[in-house]
């Protein structure tokens, strides 16, 4: 069950960013001033909110951010430990690199922070060998996975990003797939990694990594992700900060001012939305008939908390409630029992669900109580 909590979150922030992107869109210009990227898109990860999109659906190519998606398969399919010995392809690999020698043994753990913080396309190409037997295979992989994380649009033909016509994808399956990568510690872990030092065996030092993503250092609460550049994809990044408990992704694609339209999109993010406490744990929100009881109505209660980002008070306006219930309910009830849900939508449509529970214990009338309440004679 520990498990699979988890993965039900993750389902349903990718529902919350295809229910809430369209409006996202309509309104990315007058929303927020304008940004060099071609494309773009801001989520708060905590509710799947897309709080900027600009040509968020729009084929791109992705370059190196194409490696976030290298490292959930590898994650997923393998283990940290996994030895894995470098083929003569993986070696020769052109671009960013790692030096990885052909022969070379290295662990799925080493080659990952090779991966993500040196961009090394030896290091992907390695990895992909090893978890789908050659890199065509672990593209597939890679593909269909994204494609059962809600990013439909999105098509890999290898793991790191060098330039092929068939490999794209768009700003909002890019945050779509970082949203997903965050909810693995371990990428939280090596994507936050400001630099490590991996074996170099028959050499006389190690390899020492260093983090290449510069928001580490110049944004507040930054956690990482990824850099990407080829010459037709342009400037790419996706980024993650967070802020008290809050964490925003951002995506740009084809950005002259990467740094810059990422930094901007960030402030706007954590400065112009606040989350808004629309329902607090244990508060009453409406009574429901009940039969069968010594009581004919019960107190539902809200189940949990639910935090929305609002950017002002005309947003507020936009959010509604719809209760799910089957009046009336049967007696007996027990205190704190599930009794039905809320849903709550912003806008049109629907961004969060909790239960509703019975505010208090209602017994069932015995025989003799129900004749006595049929006679009027309570």
């Amino acid at each position: 069950m520990k498990k699979l909590l988890p993965c039900l979150f993750l389902l349903f922030i990718v529902f919350m960013l295809f229910l809430n992107t369209t409006g996202a869109e309509e309104t990315a210009e007058s929303a927020f001033a304008p940004i060099s990227a071609e494309a773009a898109v801001l989520l708060d990860w905590n509710t799947g909110r897309v709080l900027f999109a600009k040509n968020p659906h729009l084929q791109k190519p992705m370059a190196s951010t194409t490696k976030i998606m290298t490292a959930i398969v590898a994650l997923e399919k393998g283990k940290l430990s996994d030895e894995i010995i470098t083929s003569a392809n993986a070696a020769a690999v052109g671009g960013s690199s790692i030096w990885l020698e052909a022969g070379e043994k290295k662990t799925l753990e080493e080659l990952l922070y090779g991966l993500m913080l040196r961009s090394g396309n030896d290091a992907a190409t390695a990895i992909a060998e090893h978890i789908g037997c050659d890199v065509k295979s672990f593209a597939a992989l890679m593909t269909q996975r994204a494609k059962e994380i809600g990013a439909g649009n999105t098509s890999f033909r290898n793991p790191h990003g060098l330039d092929h016509p068939e490999h794209y994808t768009t700003a909002y399956d890019l945050a779509i797939i970082a949203a997903h990568a965050m909810g693995i510690k371990e990428f939280q872990k090596i994507i936050s990694t400001p630099d490590i030092t991996i074996s170099w065996p028959d050499h006389p030092w190690d390899r020492h990594l260093y983090n290449q993503n510069k928001l580490l250092e110049i944004y507040p609460g930054a956690e990482g992700i990824k850099t990407g550049w080829t010459t037709p994809a342009g400037r790419c990044f996706v980024g993650s900060a967070k802020r008290e408990g809050r964490r925003i992704i951002t995506v740009v694609l084809n950005a002259p001012q990467m740094w810059e339209d990422t930094t901007a999109l960030l402030d706007h993010g954590f400065n112009d939305f606040t989350p808004y406490p629309l329902i607090k744990t244990d508060q009453f929100l409406k009574s429901i008939a009940v039969i069968d009881g010594r009581d004919d109505k019960v107190e539902a209660i809200a189940g949990s908390s639910f935090y929305y980002p609002l950017k002002d008070e005309e947003e507020k306006k936009k959010v509604t409630y719809h209760f799910l219930v089957q009046e009336p309910l049967q007696a007996p009830l027990k205190k704190q029992e599930r009794i039905g849900e809320l849903e709550i939508h912003f806008d049109g449509s629907i961004v969060g669900v909790i239960d509703l529970l019975a505010g208090s214990e209602i017994n069932k009338l015995s025989f003799w109580e129900r004749i006595k309440k049929s006679l009027g004679r309570e």
